[in-house]
């Protein structure tokens, strides 16, 4: 009879996470990526004084944005510091990352033959996959969201359809912004708030949120494919004998993060964002344009903010199947200066209907979008 080398090793460990239940990974995924974004600051809480002047400055800035959709809403505005924003940004994305558990989680080990492994081994290296696998699933997502608030400013950064219409805002990471490109803090504040305020309104929309979601069903598991089977990886590791290296080094089961190649459906979805995007940044520079004049500094820095190091906002796109670099952000770019400059902003009003976010085909011909989106039944 073969004895099990690993079973002692092991059944504390099984017995432990079998009974964290179905979101075992979800769990997982909150405590790395509190833990990152504690950082080695320990993740202060922000001044009173930049907390409070924020918070002046939102009702202000919440009229200018109700004004600009012909709306009334409730311009709440919640400082936080980073971690607080980690979490939200967990909860807000916890339903579009589900689908990615299921598969990276449900495989279960293929057939090994009597001759390869003895009946009982194979019976470990099925526990070992299906305990072990949601658990490095929720570190490759707990590492995704921790890396996301080190620099975020909010979770306008990212286009994704929200659950509530809590806005949140980081606030030493805008003082930090402001003092590294020697801007005031009161011009950075305003547009962040805009910002953030244009894009809760937009994205707790139904029919917005509904259309968002749509579009993601299959560039989600275009990702989730991309980004490689855990369970897969795990068992190819365990037959292959590499136990130590799991042991002493589990990031190794996980992949970098990357951009799913370009289909009908990463098209679809990049044009979509890649829009909403330009048309926050165009929204919140107008507003701060007319409640302090024209700030060419601001936005030439936030450009380049945008541009360099944001590793940690790409590689939370990229789980989504999005593009947060590349060619199609200047298209949108030019798309909403094309729209304005004949139109207003006012016309972007259609983004808060189910029929209006842009076609990959639209991008490049922005008077087809408002054709339409200005005929539509629904206008």
């Amino acid at each position: 009879m073969t004895t099990n080398p690993f079973g002692d090793m092991f059944g504390d460990i099984f017995s432990m996470l079998s009974q964290q239940g179905p979101d075992a990974w979800y769990q997982t995924a909150s405590q790395l990526a509190l833990n990152i974004a504690r950082g080695e600051d320990g993740d202060p809480n922000p001044l009173p004084i930049e907390r409070q002047r924020l918070e002046e400055l939102a009702p202000l800035v919440g009229r200018h944005v109700d004004a600009l959709f012909g709306v009334s809403s409730e311009a709440t505005l919640v400082a936080v510091n980073r971690s607080a924003l980690t979490v939200a940004a967990l909860e807000q994305w916890r339903p579009l990352m589900e689908p990615m558990m299921t598969s990276s989680t449900s495989t279960s080990p293929a057939p090994i033959a009597d001759d390869e492994l003895d009946v009982q081994d194979n019976q470990l290296l099925a526990q070992i996959s299906s305990t072990i696998g949601p658990l490095f699933a929720g570190f490759q997502m707990g590492s995704v969201a921790g890396h996301f608030s080190e620099r975020a400013w909010s979770l306008a950064v990212l286009p994704l359809p929200r659950r509530n219409d809590q806005r949140l805002l980081v606030v030493n990471n805008l003082t930090n912004f402001a003092n590294a490109w020697s801007l005031e803090h009161d011009e950075v504040y305003v547009f962040a708030l805009a910002q953030e305020f244009v894009a809760s309104l937009v994205l707790t929309q139904p029919g917005t949120s509904d259309a968002l979601r749509a579009l993601l069903i299959d560039t989600v598991n275009e990702s989730s494919a991309l980004q490689g089977d855990l369970m897969g990886r795990l068992q190819s590791l365990m037959e292959s004998g590499d136990i130590n290296e799991m042991m002493n080094d589990p990031a190794s089961l996980l992949d970098s993060i990357s951009i799913p190649e370009e289909t009908n459906a990463t098209r679809a979805i990049n044009a979509a964002t890649s829009v909403l995007l330009a048309f926050f940044t165009a929204a919140a520079a107008d507003i701060t344009e007319t409640l302090l004049g024209p700030r060419p500094a601001l936005m030439e820095a936030y450009a380049r903010h945008r541009r360099s190091d944001a590793r940690g906002e790409d590689a939370a796109a990229a789980l989504f199947g999005i593009s947060t670099q590349g060619p199609h952000h200047d298209a949108a770019t030019a798309f909403v200066a094309t729209l304005v400059a004949e139109h207003s902003l006012s016309v972007f009003g259609a983004l808060l209907r189910v029929d209006g976010l842009p076609s990959a085909s639209e991008l490049e011909n922005p008077q087809a979008w408002y054709e339409r989106v200005t005929t539509s039944p629904l206008a």
